[in-house]
């Protein structure tokens, strides 16, 4: 199951904005979902990791595990972002771990701790996610 999930988020076709940014999802389960991004290209004027994809990346890993949660006939939209950026990064990759904190029927929050390759914490963030039913086509 886990290897049929992560090659369906890697697809071609799923999360365009994550694609564009080299997210790579390394393991996808309803309580925990790990990626990485790189660091080059992903950098704002001065050279560092850009603040935004870190939430890029926060926000493709915990919405990966929202949806999860929420399983196949429902879908999974972000409510709420916020980030706390603690240190650059300049090179390599960042390594991102979201957590399930809370997986209702409505709601699904997640913790995500972003790090860079020597595994110090660059960013915190937390997504909530809204559950509902998935439209009819």
């Amino acid at each position: 199951m886990q290897a049929e999930i992560l090659a369906l988020v890697n697809a071609d076709g799923i999360g365009g904005l994550a694609r564009t940014m080299g997210v790579e999802y390394l393991e996808a389960l309803p309580e925990r979902v790990v990626g990485r991004m790189p660091v080059k290209g992903n950098t704002q004027p001065y050279g560092l990791l850009h603040g935004g994809a870190s939430c890029v990346l926060a926000e493709s890993l915990g919405s990966v595990g929202a949806a999860l949660h929420a399983g196949p006939d429902r879908i999974a939209v972000g409510i709420e972002i916020n980030a706390t950026h603690h240190r650059s990064a300049t090179e390599g990759f960042v390594t991102g771990v979201a957590t399930r904190t809370h997986g209702g029927r409505s709601l699904a929050t997640y913790d995500i701790a972003i790090s860079d390759d020597e595994g110090r914490r660059v960013c915190t963030a937390r997504l909530t996610c809204m559950l509902r039913d998935r439209p009819e086509a």
